[in-house]
């Protein structure tokens, strides 16, 4: 009798961890579907035309334009983010609708930080034809401030062209510097 008992009992043992091991392996196959799944985008944009304003009356004012023929959103992760893979055409107004306009080959844009990560023939180009060229560049959509640690190029229209490794400046170009720098400048005799 006891014989049979134990072997009652080796079958159910054994009917219950082979269930286990089956059902655990079909779980696998999902978590890891799962984890293929959050690192792909939860959503994918085309000809995107992106306005910020500002909301001074009913009607608001356009503070910076975003365009790009795709946007990835990857605001499924725990640190989220848009990609533009193709590029970007950024344009920051001023309060008198001056417009200086960024041209990017790609771009990430982390929403926690409001920072925009510019990448790839960076070109910012002002409204009196002055450029900057580099193949990074940073905006800080918070402060409304360009910067990078980087080789920038600055070519401009009227006088001054140079080179630096390091770029900060206002949205504006108003207040920039170019730090570790070298250039051709014209100055004005007192």
């Amino acid at each position: 009798m006891k014989s049979k008992f134990l072997h009652i009992n080796i079958y159910i043992v054994t009917t219950i961890v082979v269930t286990m091991f089956f059902s655990c392996k079909n779980n696998f196959k999902d978590v890891q579907q799962i984890g293929i799944l959050q690192n792909q985008p939860i959503g994918e944009a085309k000809n995107i035309d992106l306005r910020y304003t500002e909301t001074e009356d009913v009607n608001g004012k356009v503070i910076a334009n975003l365009k790009s023929p795709k946007m990835l959103d990857y605001s499924n992760r725990e640190f989220a983010f848009s990609e533009f893979p193709d590029g970007v055409n950024l344009a920051l107004y001023d309060e008198n609708g001056e417009k200086n306009v960024i041209l990017a080959d790609y771009a990430i844009v982390y929403n926690k930080t409001d920072l925009i990560d510019l990448q790839g023939n960076v070109i910012l180009i002002t409204p009196q034809n002055d450029s900057l060229f580099a193949d990074q560049l940073y905006y800080d959509q918070k402060l409304e401030w360009l910067f990078t640690n980087q080789q920038v190029r600055l070519k401009s229209a009227t006088s001054n062209n140079g080179r630096g490794n390091i770029f900060d400046s206002d949205t504006k170009f108003k207040n920039y510097t170019i730090l570790e720098g070298s250039g051709d400048m014209l100055l004005k005799d007192q």
